[in-house]
């Protein structure tokens, strides 16, 4: 059984996650997971200006995401950052040539979750997710999510991601926070329950 997470990160919070989230997928026994990141379509001087060039450096050297590692996987994972309420422009754009595996019915059937990062805290944790929902959907996957067996997404202790439609972190505007332990344990719990489900589809 084979899980891909397949992430888009700028600065580095949702590779965090994404590593998390693979962590939780290797929990379970027999699980096999790929860690596969989004092509980068912004300008590498933009990227520059921005900051956020150097710190890709420290994911760059995980292998880019291609179509067939979508047919081939059992589940995947997404993981994007959120841009106004909706996914990063680099996963709608990759997703958009995801039309030849529609058209086949490739993933019909796939387990599908997603996992996303914010500026802030309500920044559109929940719209993202939602709305990234509706792709997988048009693929006729089996979208999951993260139930509230995780308890740590109703803690009222800290400021924290979390939400039962998939594991979020919050990165304080100025990129400053990195995902919270919490918020990685969500993370976790996701990666292992994506797992879980799978497994019980491939049984039937």
């Amino acid at each position: 059984m084979k899980i891909l997470v397949a992430f888009y990160s700028m600065y580095g919070h949702t590779y965090k996650m994404a590593q998390a989230v693979a962590e939780g997928v290797k929990e379970l026994e027999g699980a096999e997971v790929e860690l596969k990141r989004i092509p980068e379509t912004m300008d590498q001087d933009f990227l520059k200006e921005l900051g956020a060039l150097e710190l890709q450096e420290q994911f760059a050297d995980i292998e880019e995401c291609r179509l067939e590692d979508l047919e081939a996987a059992d589940g995947i994972i997404f993981g994007t950052p959120t841009r106004f309420g909706n996914m990063a422009g680099q996963m709608r754009q990759f997703l958009d040539t995801t039309g030849g595996l529609w058209q086949e019915g490739a993933l019909i059937g796939k387990v599908g979750s997603v996992f996303i990062s914010t500026a802030t805290q309500h920044g559109g944790q929940e719209s993202t997710i939602l709305s990234f929902h509706t792709t997988l959907l048009h693929h006729g996957m089996i979208v999951v999510g993260l139930p509230y067996s995780f308890a740590g997404q109703m803690t009222m202790d800290e400021i924290s991601g979390g939400t039962p439609y998939g594991a979020t972190t919050i990165a304080a505007g100025d990129g400053s926070r990195m995902p919270s332990e919490n918020e990685l344990a969500a993370a976790r719990f996701q990666g292992k329950h994506v797992a879980e489900i799978t497994t019980k589809q491939l049984a039937k």
